[in-house]
């Protein structure tokens, strides 16, 4: 055998291993069921075309060396052995060596590259013979190449390594706004399964709207409307099932109160009983705090987030009346605010009224007392920590315009929620940048709704472990801070950063439309989002029916102001001159877990579920703008 024969040996070696019936060859089906056994994720439209192509023989099957030819063709690319070709002397392997600055030089894995390469080689290379010698195959090359370890997304940003013992103030959280709802705001569904796929997904803040039962037991669905209702109890259950499956970091129970007195009781009941031990009612240490507790400290419980009759520092012979500018005019009751309303839907005579609340419902909420907005000074002087307010999208817009310092300052010390606008009856988002620029933590958005926006959330909380918490820059938890999203060349450390993205090629693109026959012709955007400075998007040309392997190699470059608050959102697009282009895949990720160098990105489908073997290879590059 030659050099380039004993490399390829193990992929005979699987074929002999498949060969059941040991008659030399393999139909397309026993070809497809090996390929699922090396693991390698194929479109079977593709695999039955170069399948055809490599059956020189015609016989509808594949010799071994046939076989091997197929694999190739349906495995190696052009645009990966050109670079492969750029380090390996001889043309066949990668010595150590030669990985080894390979990494060094296009990976920037300066600290670590020696025994990098080693384990590289360990972990990806297939063929034994290249094993021995030390040396990596073009197979291997690949393979680290497609790997998570060759991803963009940085590999020990992936698991939890934040730091989990600051305030809860000091972190975005993932929240969602009626959690209870699986489609639109006025006829949709209410369902314990909603509660169960938010939680799956990370979120840490989940809404409940409760309303009297007609038998004395309080349901959950969202008032004036004509979606269904579910039994208040029945999601307490799921939430003590489900809380902490995807996260042990404390779940935020959002409640917006409509019941009466009785009923709240019967509400206290039910969390006191179903969740037990789980639901912290009291203080940790006994002491009112200065300051919120951690994630860490609150591991594993649930925090109601309500109203709650006077402060943790008054005795109990205060009144059971909270009036409505305690609480309600701050949208707990979420009915759409004055300024999301046309001024004839106002009705000028509403008088304030006094709700009641249950003593017991009361007790049961500690560090998430829901109280009024009495603007950014009053809550300088006045607010406590474990006061929280919540802010319809329009008026935190606003907030976020005219006192965008103010804002961020408040939200070093307190919680502050955002919740979509009452006219978002298609259950629509907003964009949740907007609110993190200025350091709100709870961004609630409808999460049944797949989009952008969605993507946005999912791609800043896939870091950490997806753990629902994500601690914020240090220019956002320090309380005297000036920064403001509008002005970036005044914050201490500025320094923006060139990010240039070569895209080089596409790889198994899903096709959009079903029919047969029918390719796409994709191209590529990068959106970066973050502050308004950082706002911009740029897009490849398209490529003319090409969904196996499309090469682009056109190079896309941003100017990042604040990375330290920037998404990287990649789409991928099939084009189409004569109407809206059609969505084919995307990824998003936060600026700070991007590695550089020859990466590949996993694209994920429109409710962010992966869709492999579907994937984009670009290269990276960052450094600093000299100013």
């Amino acid at each position: 055998m030659d050099a380039k024969e004993k490399l390829d040996q193990w992929v005979r070696d699987w074929f002999q291993k498949a060969d059941k019936n040991k008659d030399g060859k393999m139909i397309f089906k026993e070809v497809k069921k090996l390929l699922k056994m090396m693991n390698v994720e194929m479109n079977e439209e593709h695999a039955w075309h170069l399948f055809t192509m490599a059956d020189k023989s015609e016989s509808d099957s594949l010799e071994m060396e046939e076989f091997v030819l197929f694999y190739k063709m349906l495995t190696q690319r052009d645009e990966v052995w050109k670079v492969f070709q750029d380090y390996s002397a001889d043309g066949e392997k990668l010595l150590l060596e030669e990985l080894e600055s390979f990494l060094k030089i296009e990976q920037h894995e300066e600290e670590r590259s020696a025994q990098y390469a080693q384990q590289l080689i360990d972990r990806y290379e297939p063929s034994e013979t290249a094993k021995t010698q030390g040396a990596m195959s073009l197979d291997g090359f690949q393979m680290y190449l497609c790997s998570q370890e060759g991803s963009i997304f940085k590999p020990e940003h992936v698991d939890l390594h934040q730091d989990m013992s600051q305030p809860l103030s000091h972190y975005f959280i993932s929240s969602s706004h009626n959690t209870y709802l699986m489609e639109d705001q006025l006829r949709g569904q209410s369902s314990l399964e909603a509660y169960i796929q938010a939680l799956k997904r990370g979120c840490r803040c989940v809404e409940v709207d409760c309303w009297d039962g007609s038998d004395g037991e309080p349901v959950v669905y969202h008032g004036h409307t004509l979606t269904s209702k579910i039994l208040f109890k029945d999601v307490i259950s799921t939430l003590k099932e489900y809380a902490f499956k995807a996260s042990d970091f404390p779940l935020i129970l959002s409640l917006e109160n409509h019941c009466c007195v009785e009923q709240q009781t019967v509400m206290a009941q039910h969390l006191s009983q179903i969740l037990g031990d789980t639901l912290l009612t009291t203080l940790l240490d006994g002491q009112v705090p200065q300051q919120l507790p951690s994630p860490q400290e609150l591991k594993g419980k649930i925090l109601l987030k309500a109203k709650k009759i006077g402060g943790l520092e008054c005795s109990l012979d205060e009144t059971d009346l909270v009036s409505d500018d305690d609480e309600m005019a701050n949208g707990d009751a979420e009915s759409p605010s004055a300024e999301d309303l046309p001024a004839e839907c106002l009705n000028q005579n509403e008088k304030k009224s006094k709700s009641k609340l249950s003593r017991e419902l009361s007790d049961l909420v500690v560090y998430c007392k829901s109280v009024h907005f009495h603007g950014f000074e009053h809550a300088r002087l006045h607010a406590k920590c474990y006061e929280m307010s919540s802010f319809s999208e329009s008026k935190a817009k606003r907030l976020v315009k005219e006192t965008g310092t103010d804002f961020v300052q408040c939200n070093t010390k307190q919680l502050s929620r955002i919740y979509p606008s009452g006219l978002r009856t298609d259950s629509s988002n907003y964009n949740p940048q907007e609110m993190w620029n200025v350091g709100c933590q709870i961004v609630a958005l409808n999460f049944q709704t797949a989009g952008l926006e969605m993507d946005l959330n999912d791609g800043l909380f896939r870091q950490n472990g997806c753990c629902g918490y994500v601690l914020k820059p240090d220019f956002m938890r320090d309380g005297n801070t000036q920064f403001s999203p509008d002005k970036q060349g005044e914050r201490q450390n500025y320094k923006p950063l060139h990010l240039s993205f070569q895209v080089i090629s596409g790889q198994q693109l899903p096709k959009v439309n079903q029919k047969e026959g029918s390719i796409v012709d994709p191209l590529v955007r990068v959106e970066i989002y973050g502050v308004p400075q950082d706002q911009a998007k740029d897009e490849t040309t398209h490529i003319n029916n090409n969904g196996f392997n499309p090469v682009w190699n056109e190079t896309l470059n941003f100017v990042v102001h604040t990375p330290e608050l920037a998404l990287v959102r990649f789409v991928v697009e099939d084009y189409d001159k004569a109407s809206r282009n059609d969505f084919i895949g995307q990824f998003t990720l936060p600026f700070t877990c991007i590695q550089t160098g020859y990466r590949h990105i996993h694209l994920l489908s429109k409710d962010g579920t992966a869709i492999p073997p579907a994937s984009l290879f670009i290269h990276i590059s960052i450094s600093e703008v000299t100013i």
